[in-house]
């Protein structure tokens, strides 16, 4: 099984991509892809930018990522209860070739942040409109307080009771 993970932030030290690195690294017999958000970085969308250049050859590149897996696993930054922008033009872009992004692939969607919500706007916005776009969520699961409850030299959920309960979540969903 062929998995793509990423977290949908281009910060270096992205709380979410070690996220969904550690959830993508709990399923059994998979291959995992850990994806940068970097690597897909764009000019800002915009349809006149769109009619000027055409579609992104980036774009292009992270469908044929999403195309070749069989599960994704993807954790959402939240900047002011949103999207990141980062994750948002990368977004934007693909959609304009394809309007189902996530291509009807399973998908665990999480998010987590500092704060004690762990990202929960954005979860609720991205389980609401991803399937709209292909998603197939299979299960959510928000990390709270991400410095209080991951371990990052163990790279690991360091709190025994959401790490139980992220396991759970994909042993009972996929």
């Amino acid at each position: 099984m062929k998995i793509v993970a990423f977290g949908g932030s281009n910060s270096q030290h992205s709380i979410n991509k070690q996220l969904a690195t550690y959830a993508a690294s709990l399923f059994e017999n998979g291959t995992v892809e850990v994806l940068d958000l970097n690597d897909f970085a764009m000019p800002l969308f915009s349809v006149d930018l769109e009619k000027e250049i055409g579609q992104h050859e980036l774009a292009k590149a992270f469908l044929q990522k999403i195309e070749n897996a069989d599960l994704l696993v993807i954790s959402l930054a939240e900047n002011n209860g949103n999207y990141s922008a980062a994750f948002k033009n990368l977004f934007d872009w693909s959609s304009r070739i394809m309007k189902e992004i996530f291509q009807q692939k399973p998908m665990l969607l999480m998010a987590t942040s500092p704060g004690a919500r762990g990202g929960a706007s954005v979860l609720e916005i991205a389980n609401n409109a991803l399937p709209r776009y292909g998603a197939q969520i299979k299960a959510t699961f928000s990390l709270p307080a991400f410095n209080a409850n991951f371990d990052l030299e163990e790279n690991k959920i360091s709190n025994e009771e959401l790490n139980k309960e992220l396991k759970d979540i994909i042993k009972s969903s996929f």
